[in-house]
Formats: structure tokens, sequence, C-alpha cells
């Protein structure tokens, strides 16, 4: 790592920290099954994924899901992406990148719209937890983004002025969050959303998280 002026970066955990894309495939599948709908490929799935996720099942109905529906196809969720993660890993370079930052006296954490009791468990299962000065998952509703959160994340971090912070997450939410909360942002490829449609943010689009680190330097050295 080299010299720069970032005092913190905020990791996302699913489709960034954690390559759990075809699980999430496989659990929106499996879920979708049991409401009726049919099933989806991967390249639709991120031409489509959007948070809110309701507005994701818009997309793909026509209409936004009844409160009833709503239920059942984010517990159907829910319950069959436990099944599928536990054979999912961390994204290529990310345990490395993680302990380089810490070794390198740079701080960081993890901000996910990931269940927080669902989130810790598979944290420690992957002996990264203590690399992060803060861990929050999802503690209210799974039907909003991440914006508020990311505001309540950052005022936790003592010392760390937004201004210093950069995002780097897999999705368009992520991008909005930061910008929210007054931090900078670089997303990634390798989870939910295509190409195209993360550019649509305005900021850093990568395809590694090797080079997400690298833009994160660039943007705070400016």
């Amino acid at each position: 790592m080299g010299k720069t002026h970032v005092t913190h970066i905020v990791w996302d955990w699913n489709g960034t920290l954690f390559h759990d894309i075809e699980a999430v495939i496989l659990a929106t599948n499996a879920s979708f099954q049991e409401v009726g709908l049919e099933p989806i490929t991967l390249e639709r799935y991120r031409d489509l994924y959007c948070v809110p996720v309701p507005r994701f099942y818009e997309r793909l109905m026509g209409r936004l899901p009844t409160d009833e529906e709503w239920e059942v196809m984010d517990e159907a969720f829910h319950r069959h992406y436990g099944v599928f993660a536990e054979t999912a890993g961390l994204a290529l370079g990310a345990r490395e990148l993680l302990s380089e930052w810490q070794e390198a006296g740079l701080t960081q954490s993890l901000c996910s719209l990931a269940p927080h009791d669902h989130l810790m468990p598979l944290v420690r299962t992957h002996g990264i937890e203590r690399h992060f000065v803060r861990v929050d998952g999802r503690l209210g509703q799974s039907n909003t983004g991440k914006a508020e959160q990311m505001v309540r994340h950052l005022a936790a971090l003592e010392g760390v002025p937004p201004q210093r912070v950069v995002v780097i997450g897999d999705a368009l939410d992520d991008a909005l969050a930061a910008r929210h909360a007054g931090a900078r942002a670089v997303l990634y490829t390798g989870g939910s959303h295509s190409r195209a449609s993360l550019r649509t943010a305005g900021v850093p689009v990568v395809d590694t998280l090797a080079e997400a680190v690298r833009e994160a330097e660039r943007l705070a050295d400016e």
C-alpha cells in the first residue's frame, strides 16, 4: 500500500467482499418458484436488480408485490440463501487486501444490508472480523436502501470525517448511500449489477477489488 490520504474504507459485504452472486441467483430462483415467477438468468438479474428490493420485483412482475407477497418472497429468499451461501467464499484477493490495508495503519469497516445476526457468523467464519473497526448489518426491515444506515455507520466511527471515507460496493445503492452520507464511492462489477448499470452512478467502476482499493487511494489524493 502506498502513501494515501484515505483514513477509512467502508466495505459492502454481499457481492463485494463475499462472492455470493451464484448463491443469490440460486436463492432468487428457488424463491421465485415458490411464488410462481419464472427463473432469471445472471445477466438479467444484473440488468434489473435494484434497491429497495420490492422495486426489483416490480421490474420483474410489472407491479409492486403486495405486503403479503413481499413477506413470502423475502422469507423464501433468505431461507434458500442461507443454504446456498454456505458454499460461497470471499472474493478474489479480499483477505489479502483487508490485511494489507490494516497493516498499513489504515482503518476499514463493514456496512451491509444483510441481517446483522446473519452477517456476523459469516464474517467470523471467514476469519476477517479482526480487520474491521466496526461491522454493521441491517437491523430493521429489508425493504429499504442503505442511505440512512450508512449515515449511522459513519457517525459511529470515531474521528473519521465522511469526506475522508470511500465506500466500496457492488450496487448503485452503495454509491447513493455514500453520497447521502457525504462520502465517496467505488463500484465493483463482480456482484449484483452490470457494468452499464453501475456506470450510471457517476463514480469509478472497476473489475477487481484490488483496483477498487487503488481507486480509493487515488480519490483520496485528489
